[in-house]
């Protein structure tokens, strides 16, 4: 039976190939991205359900754990970040309480607010702890501790001074005006002993007659934006101790006197709560204790609460080194220098990277800081000036602008005098005292060069000693070339009419045509004097008077006419 062969027709009907693959909806390589995608998204769903299956539930009753967390230093980004996350987990955790055992001489402005305010929002009860004896809640931390849902203290700790200049948040122009004492007479001086009569002389007998006070006058040098600043620092800290129920009057003159307290006398003062030795004791001191938070009143039960110690992380021990203002300063001038030799010796590839991560985390760290925008400029422009030095060689003048833009603004760089803030001397005096070696070098590599012998182009010819090879120089018709061969000084009529020599000869391994005002026999030594084009003219080296030795701008011989004066010697033993 013979097999049905379709018809020219049908054949011609039929679509081609790649038309019936484009009737698919979907190409194979489509349909396999659309499968592992499906594949990827399993996998992501499985990985979630068994992460909520592990996560631990939140125990309940004495089971909740009491979380510590430790601060030891001055108050800025990386421990603001610290505890703002420790108290987000002991939230997520359903603890019962959060210590935060603080030692510190203080802090920034803008982190101690950030704490202040995850603490209020905070639905798990928070306990600043000054501790361990011998520490210290100075300046920030006095906001933190009455800020706290509990404040404790431990023997032989201290706390106050919280004067607006030592927050880092301005100041400054004249001593803030103290507050009248707490029981004084009303109308007293500031600071006047409490049932004392108005004007009275201390330590006069009774009825003495008292001598008017002198009208006080206002501080001529207190600036507006100095009094704002105290104003508004006191208002701050007075909300919280009202807020908590603490005392709000020694509060207000922590920040205008900047006056401190030993633990036993801010317990009698009612500025902390109680004292404890340690974090074990603190928590056995406040089972039972009822404290309102953001969530509600919480009843506390924590005699027997296991303590978990929560510890820095990389990402806070990071930021802990990154806010340094000494780090960051120097990583903006490692940046710098990794970028200016990477851009003058392409290729290298190490100091680029290295000078584009140190640079741009710099500039992370100076966000992070309380900065003056016009310090940083200076530094910026300090290094653009050392950078400018090496292209455009000044011999150190812009070197040296440089060199004290970058010192000025690293002195005015960081607009705090919180303490651990500040950028020391020394290191000013070494990161400048390198930027001098580093235009010293370049003005003495360019120097060198300047000296350096011209060894391209047409002045590198001038001078070169060369020898008449093939036939020889011969005679030939005068012509234009006759007064460049003719010695400097002769009389125009004379180089006309002299005749003109022309051949080859071997100058620096190579064959050049030579022009010389006298005829020269094969294997004579001649020295170029001038060239046009293609053409050297020449003279006889045994004939030409010894070229005078001039010497460059900075003392040295000019290194062609050295050349051919080591050469004229040597012909002349």
């Amino acid at each position: 039976m013979r097999a049905h062969r379709p018809t020219r027709a049908a054949e011609h009907d039929a679509p081609p190939p790649h038309a019936r693959q484009a009737r698919h909806p979907l190409p194979a390589r489509l349909a396999r991205a659309a499968v592992f995608a499906a594949l990827l998204v399993v996998c992501a769903a499985v990985a979630a359900l068994n992460a909520m299956a592990q996560a631990p539930r939140a125990p309940s009753g004495a089971q909740r754990a009491v979380v510590v967390m430790t601060v030891n230093g001055a108050i800025g980004p990386a421990s603001a970040d610290f505890i703002v996350r420790t108290l987000a987990h002991a939230a997520q955790q359903h603890a019962q309480l959060a210590i935060l055992q603080l030692d510190t001489p203080g802090g920034l402005d803008t982190s101690m607010r950030q704490i202040i305010k995850a603490i209020l929002a905070s639905p798990v009860p928070v306990a600043t702890f000054v501790a361990p004896s011998g520490a210290r809640a100075a300046s920030a931390g006095t906001y933190i501790a009455y800020a706290s849902h509990i404040a404790a203290m431990a023997p032989g700790t201290n706390l106050g001074a919280a004067s607006p200049v030592q927050l880092g948040i301005g100041g400054g122009g004249g001593a803030p005006t103290p507050a009248a004492t707490p029981g004084a007479a009303p109308g007293a001086a500031p600071g006047a002993i409490p049932g004392a009569t108005p004007g009275a002389i201390p330590g006069a007998p009774p009825g003495a007659a008292p001598t008017a006070a002198p009208e006080a006058k206002p501080d001529d040098n207190a600036s507006t934006e100095a009094r704002k600043v105290m104003h508004d620092a006191a208002a701050y800290i007075r909300g919280l101790a009202q807020l908590r129920g603490r005392n709000a009057v020694w509060a207000e003159r922590a920040v205008r006197e900047a006056v401190s307290l030993s633990a036993s006398e801010a317990l009698d003062q009612h500025v902390i709560d109680l004292i404890a030795l340690d974090p074990a004791d603190l928590a056995r001191k406040l089972d039972g204790h009822e404290v309102t938070t953001a969530a509600g009143t919480v009843r506390l039960a924590t005699a027997n609460a296991p303590l978990v110690y929560v510890a820095p992380d990389w990402r806070n021990r990071f930021l802990s080194i990154v806010a340094d203002p000494n780090v960051a300063l120097i990583l903006l001038t490692i940046g710098i220098y990794g970028l200016f030799f990477e851009f003058a010796n392409p290729g290298f590839v190490l100091p680029g990277v290295a000078g584009g991560i140190c640079l741009l985390i710099g500039l992370f760290a100076m966000q992070l800081l309380p900065i003056n925008y016009a310090g940083l400029g200076l530094v910026m422009l300090g290094l653009a000036c050392l950078v400018a030095e090496a292209f455009l060689p000044t011999f150190g003048v812009l070197g040296f602008g440089g060199i004290v833009a970058f010192a000025v603004g690293a002195l005015m760089l960081i607009n705090t005098d919180v303490p651990g803030y500040g950028i020391p001397v020394p290191l000013i005096a070494g990161l400048a005292l390198g930027g001098a070696a580093f235009v010293a070098a370049v003005s003495t590599v360019a120097l060198r060069a300047r000296r350096r012998p011209v060894v391209t182009g047409s002045e590198a010819m001038v001078g070169s000693i060369g020898q008449v090879i093939d036939d020889g120089l011969k005679p030939e018709r005068p012509s234009a070339a006759a007064a460049l061969a003719q010695p400097p000084g002769a009389a125009s009529q004379a180089a006309s009419a002299s005749a003109l020599a022309s051949g080859w000869a071997l100058v620096h391994g190579e064959r050049w045509r030579v022009a010389c005002a006298v005829p020269l026999a094969a294997g004579s030594r001649v020295r170029v004097t001038a060239r046009e084009g293609l053409l050297l003219s020449v003279a006889p080296l045994e004939e030409t008077p010894p070229l005078p030795v001039k010497r460059g701008r900075w003392g040295r011989k000019n290194a062609n006419e050295q050349q051919a004066h080591e050469a004229h010697q040597g012909g002349h033993p």
